[in-house]
């Protein structure tokens, strides 16, 4: 067939109703034989179609476009920032955007991005956990659609926003080394994705500099992303019998914290904390954490600046948007005189 497959085509080859056809991919086909249902689901693949969401949006007579966004996790006050950023702009465009979180599931995040072509939309955010561009390139095929990456993302190349993670980990190691801590623990992610090898890169560099010396077997701590990491992180922080840490982001950080508060250990008077993001969380734990901050609002609003950019234009030379961070000092980190 030249033409694009309707989902009545599909029945017809087959040989039943399109309630019959409709119901089964919808996930709803229970009622019909297995014979049926891989009937259907070979056919779907064999002609390579896929439900037109853009008829059902005519229908109801939509003026507006509509975009992808994938993230690993909504949940998290980073992620959820960020999207309110791109909500921003998309509210002002008359865009819908339809957001989907994978939790860092490599076979959810490639479910959602086909889902989410499968809507033809008209362009994606990518903030992947898992996915490098050679995996989306593949599953948006010939499919004309725009995409820009996030800085979460493994890969090297594409259109994509970002901030001076390197940087930033300069910015903690030498904020830690002004106090004059000598002996600091890192609390790095189990699997690194770009970003973070940036922001750590340029913490062990920065702390190189100074003379510090990081033990990569006894003063590196890997656990997961997650407040609970940093919780569980805790007791293996003190064994470092580090005077300071510096956490990979700010939930980290804030589980840290309150694992060594529960072991006895005071904040900063024992071991300074500093973590990354400047998540609105920072200034309502006590103490209040020092941060490496980036622009969370403005990067989704970049982000979906540079796609409706990519949309609405012929552009294919690949863009970087690169923000800046800086250091914010709270009451978690010390001078070590002072403990």
């Amino acid at each position: 067939m030249s033409k694009k497959v309707t989902i009545r085509d599909i029945a017809w080859l087959a040989g039943v109703s399109v309630t019959t056809v409709s119901q089964i991919l919808n996930g709803k086909g229970e009622r019909f034989s297995k014979k049926t249902q891989d009937k259907i689901f070979k056919l779907r693949d064999e002609y390579g179609y896929v439900p037109d969401f853009n008829a059902r949006s005519l229908i109801l007579r939509r003026s507006s476009s509509m975009i992808g966004v994938l993230v690993p996790n909504i949940s998290s006050p980073f992620f959820g920032t960020f999207v309110e950023g791109v909500q921003e702009v998309a509210q002002h465009e008359r865009m819908i955007p339809l957001i989907f979180s994978a939790n860092r599931n490599a076979e959810l995040e490639q479910n959602y991005l086909s889902q989410m072509l499968e809507r033809s939309i008209d362009g994606l955010i990518i903030a992947s956990a898992t996915m490098t561009t050679d995996t989306i390139d593949k599953i948006i095929g010939a499919r004309d659609v725009p995409y820009i990456l996030f800085d979460q993302n493994y890969a090297q190349e594409g259109t994509r926003v970002l901030t001076d993670d390197y940087h930033g980990g300069e910015l903690a190691a030498q904020h830690l080394a002004d106090l004059g801590h000598r002996k600091i623990a890192l609390l790095e992610p189990r699997e690194l994705s770009e970003n973070f090898t940036q922001r750590l890169t340029g913490f062990k560099d920065r702390l190189a500099k100074n003379n510090i010396k990081l033990d990569m077997a006894h003063d590196v701590v890997r656990t997961p992303l997650s407040r609970q990491g940093g919780y569980d992180a805790a007791e293996a922080v003190i064994q470092t019998g580090a005077t300071a840490a510096f956490a990979g982001n700010d939930d980290m950080a804030i589980g840290l914290m309150r694992g060594l508060s529960e072991r006895g250990i005071k904040v900063p008077d024992q071991v300074s904390v500093i973590g990354y993001d400047n998540i609105y969380l920072d200034e309502y734990v006590s103490p209040q954490l020092t941060t490496i901050s980036q622009p969370i609002t403005d990067l989704g609003i970049g982000a979906a600046k540079m796609l409706l950019n990519k949309i609405h234009s012929d552009q294919t030379q690949e863009q970087i948007q690169r923000f800046p961070v800086e250091l914010i000092q709270r009451q978690s980190t010390a001078r070590l005189h002072e403990a």
